[in-house]
């Protein structure tokens, strides 16, 4: 491993192409399953690279494994036209075959909690327990708003449009919910983020330019509170502080949905969730019962 990034990178192939893979090996010998975390559209698993370390800052002895989505990032284009979440969840089982793993526990950012969720309903035999960190449902009229308006399709234009566009899409998301609703209603009240984390994700659009659709669609299209009760793993969702109005208010509800749940509410931004998760996963999951009573809140570190 890497001493001084304890994140390395490599390709893995499937049938549609190369899976860029960012890894955090395993500290130690021990027998506990990889962690394979599912980042959050539009962009790629370099947003995961904060939580990652500090979950390696926090006691995770556990490997890490954090693949950028089929038409995300640098990661091959999906093969169906219009993808749906059973197929994301699907190409994990083939990932994680093609890394010779039998079992991970899982997490997923925002979309990518649904891939999450869908990968312990089809393949629980692979899957040791879920956490979910920013998942929730819409209402009829704004799911049909955010399936025709949040992710058009694109590609290069002859005056480079597309550059400004992806900017002001990343941007944009920070400041509105859905994004192209530029109302107070619809305000975040986010802090702007650094001109470098614009600039990043504004990249991972532009590389996948023509793809990141849909993997996006996939996610908007499904329907968590039908599914999450199938789920039968042990699952923590998290209510973090950073997140904007809507998901907050979501965790609840959809901690609820899940037979085996625990709602842990952070602070402190990343530092806070990586405190929940490495609690979570370090207790005896097959001794995990928990029940609707201990929904609480972890006071901030």
């Amino acid at each position: 491993m890497n001493t001084t990034n304890p994140i390395d990178r490599c390709f893995v192939r499937l049938f549609e192409g190369l899976v860029h893979v960012r890894e955090c090996a395993e500290v130690g010998a021990q027998n506990s399953p990889p962690l394979y975390l599912m980042h959050a559209g539009p962009a790629s698993a370099r947003g995961l690279e904060p939580l990652m370390v500090a979950l390696r800052a926090r006691g995770l002895t556990q490997r890490m494994i954090a693949p950028d989505t089929l038409g995300n990032g640098d990661s091959a284009a999906p093969h169906p036209e219009r993808p749906d979440i059973a197929y994301f969840a699907d190409s994990v089982r083939r990932v994680l075959d093609a890394l010779h793993i039998d079992r991970v526990d899982v997490y997923g950012a925002h979309t990518g909690c649904r891939t999450a969720a869908e990968l312990a309903i089809l393949f629980p035999d692979r899957v040791g327990s879920v956490i979910f960190d920013g998942i929730s449902e819409y209402d009829g009229e704004l799911k049909k708003q955010i399936l025709a308006h949040y992710a058009p399709e694109m590609k290069p234009d002859e005056m480079g449009q597309h550059l400004v566009w992806a900017f002001h899409f990343i941007r944009d998301q920070i400041f509105h919910f859905p994004y192209f609703m530029r109302d107070p209603a619809h305000r975040t009240y986010r802090a702007m983020p650094s001109n470098e984390h614009l600039h990043a994700h504004t990249v991972d659009v532009l590389k996948a330019l023509t793809t990141y659709h849909k993997p996006y669609l996939a996610a908007f299209d499904y329907e968590p509170t039908k599914r999450l009760p199938l789920i039968t793993r042990p699952v923590l969702v998290l209510e973090a502080d950073t997140e904007p109005p809507h998901l907050k208010s979501a965790a609840a509800q959809m901690a609820e949905l899940v037979p085996e749940s625990k709602l842990v509410r952070t602070e402190g931004g990343v530092e806070g969730k990586a405190k929940a998760m490495v609690e979570f996963l370090n207790q005896d999951q097959g001794l995990f019962k928990a029940s609707k009573k201990d929904i609480g809140s972890l006071e901030k570190s």
